[in-house]
């Protein structure tokens, strides 16, 4: 199996200005991530950045790097011309990770490139991870995924799905075991190229700007997307301040 890794890296944000430039024990995130990937399987791994500063801190720690556009609308437009510079065809693999997992697991980028690599009927793959807490399964900022029988994505939503028709607040899947387990989505993606050039053009679907959540723009346009169930819990994730704060502590 050969793929490549894809690091979107934007510089601006709104929640956390900056972001791939922030220090974590005297290496910037971006870069940590890249090592992190570098630990896997992939071919390559570069990230796609807008910005100058984030190329040259790339170089200085030997990580490849492509400057891409500064108006790019998401990520996804950001890679699919990170594929044009790379001159990636359209039938090779890569997998987008996140530039906010320092902590990302590198059998994780794996297993998603190589479910991908296997479901020839799939456009798509990502990664789901059973979740535990009730205050998760609640929380509309933890994405929720539902699966058919193939582990094909049927819907990703902020919402509690599935939802038992008798809840009443407590985690039914901690004291029956046969019925459905809700399932946090994973942020990670797997791609043909092919697909990734194409998925930018395609219309924004209704649910998409509904939810804010890219990928259902693939299910509305009947794209399949398989997702390969993790026993292992996300590493921490830097959207915040304070989220920046523990990871600091981790790198300290």
């Amino acid at each position: 199996m050969s793929f490549t890794v894809l690091i979107p890296a934007r510089l601006a944000s709104t929640r956390l200005p900056n972001k791939p430039l922030a220090d974590l024990g005297g290496t910037p995130m971006v870069v940590r991530v890249a090592q992190r990937a570098l630990y896997s399987g992939a071919r390559q791994v570069v990230v796609a950045t807008d910005s100058q500063e984030v190329l040259e801190k790339c170089a200085d720690f030997n990580i490849q790097a492509v400057l891409t556009r500064p108006d790019h609308a998401s990520g996804s437009d950001r890679l699919a011309e990170a594929c044009d510079i790379l001159g990636l065809p359209d039938d090779a693999l890569v997998v987008n990770v996140q530039g906010d997992e320092p902590l990302i697991d590198p059998a994780l980028i794996n297993a998603v490139a190589g479910l991908l690599e296997e479901r020839r009927d799939c456009a798509m793959s990502t990664a789901g991870h059973a979740i535990e807490e009730i205050t998760e399964f609640l929380n509309p900022n933890v994405v929720k995924v539902v699966l058919d029988a193939r582990q094909t994505a049927l819907y990703f939503s902020r919402a509690p799905i599935p939802l038992a028709r008798d809840f009443a607040g407590e985690p039914w899947w901690q004291s029956d075991s046969t019925l459905p387990r809700p399932l946090r989505h994973v942020g990670i993606y797997g791609y043909r190229v092919g697909f990734l050039k194409l998925f930018p053009t395609l219309p924004q679907a209704p649910m998409e700007k509904l939810e804010s959540l890219e990928q259902l723009r693939a299910l509305w346009h009947g794209y399949r997307i398989a997702v390969h169930i993790t026993h292992q819990s996300p590493g921490i994730g830097v959207d915040t301040p304070e989220d920046l704060i523990q990871a600091r502590k981790l790198f300290s």
